[in-house]
């Protein structure tokens, strides 16, 4: 139980108020070490509670009483910055710990007001927060404690010299934290370099393999989702396809937006008879129509043979569902393609489902007009 960490009361009301009373893994483990002080590499991937993880020793180190800028997360993406700056938000509530995101693509003049009126955890990308520190907008000689989240993917985003660059403002006298799905050997010199004696955890779980299933993903945003995949359907032109979504109802209504486009789609999901998912089921097989729409009712155990594609309109909530998804393609010795959409908050997820499958799944960037 996170009450078992001896924290403080403002900490524990919020995590009571957002329902979370039971550490995870990564959190168990790294939470003492971190409250007591100690450098920490850690090794776990997406989607294995790695934000609460240093984020609740983070709050607890903070004083709320200074205004100056006390700790430092930096991460690869504007939309892991968003979702680390609102984790700790969460958290810091009550002890009114101020934390802002700074990520490029906005204008410098609000981030640098931000600052000037007091914010203690600073979250940002590396560029963003080399080019504030470059104009003198950002100070981090009181920072106590730094993190490099996600550090597998700001090494392969380039980002490693950066990374040494932001690290030369922040005081030698710090608590330094590393978070990576994965520890390469770049990764592995980095840390020894700005570290001391750092602890080290790693957090295994399950794996699965995908073979002989070509897999891709498309980033877009939310608006402009329902047009992509379309576009993408039309392109791929497959002969069968299962396609996912995650709840019943949005299986429905795609099911009927598909109709209006010209596309013979049918839905399965949880809602239906038995009867009912049967004749869906046997309409399919004899390719009446071509597309099923599905929830995750029909990632398991179909008798499907040709099924040559499969699309993730939703990416799963549970990662592992997406090997089951994906695995209606391919079968009986023949090959298949698994397409996914994701808008850009996503990607965290999306790496996570890679890292959980020991697979691949990459961009692709398709021209929609």
């Amino acid at each position: 139980m996170f009450s078992d960490f001896n924290l403080s009361h403002n900490v524990l009301k919020d995590l009571e108020y957002h329902g979370l009373d039971k550490p995870m893994p990564i959190q168990g483990q790294a939470i003492p070490l971190l409250l007591s002080g100690r450098d920490l590499i850690a090794e776990a991937k997406t989607g294995t509670g790695k934000t609460l993880a240093f984020a609740i020793p983070i709050v607890e180190k903070i004083d709320s009483d200074k205004r100056s800028v006390q700790a430092l997360i930096l991460a690869p993406t504007r939309e892991l910055a968003e979702q680390v700056s609102g984790e700790i938000k969460k958290i810091g509530y009550n002890k009114k710990v101020g934390v802002a995101a700074f990520y490029g693509g906005k204008s410098i003049s609000p981030q640098a007001r931000m600052l000037r009126n007091g914010v203690q955890v600073v979250v940002g990308t590396p560029g963003r927060i080399l080019d504030l520190l470059d104009r003198k907008i950002l100070r981090l000689d009181s920072v106590r404690t730094l993190v490099l989240d996600e550090a597998d993917r700001m090494l392969d985003m380039g980002f490693i010299d950066d990374i040494r660059r932001i690290i030369r403002h922040v005081p030698a006298e710090r608590q330094t934290m590393l978070f990576s799905a994965t520890i390469p050997e770049r990764i592995r010199q980095l840390a020894h370099s700005v570290m001391r004696n750092p602890e080290v955890i790693s957090i295994q779980s399950e794996q699965m393999t995908v073979e002989e299933i070509e897999q891709c993903y498309y980033e877009i945003q939310q608006s402009q989702k329902l047009d992509a995949f379309v576009y993408v359907l039309e392109q791929e032109a497959p002969e069968s396809a299962i396609v996912f979504c995650n709840t019943k109802r949005w299986a429905d209504t795609l099911s009927k937006l598909m109709k209006r486009r010209g596309l013979h789609a049918e839905a399965l999901h949880g809602d239906l008879s038995q009867n009912q998912r049967d004749r869906v089921m046997e309409k399919f097989k004899k390719k009446r129509f071509r597309y099923l729409v599905a929830t995750d009712v029909a990632a398991r155990g179909l008798d499907i043979d040709d099924v040559s594609h499969v699309f993730n309109y939703d990416l799963p909530k549970d990662q592992e569902n997406y090997i089951h998804r994906i695995g209606r393609t391919a079968r009986a010795g023949k090959s298949g393609k698994a397409i996914s959409f994701i808008t850009p908050q996503e990607i965290r997820d999306l790496w996570g489902i890679e890292h959980t499958c020991r697979t691949k799944i990459n961009p692709a960037n398709p021209k929609f007009k």
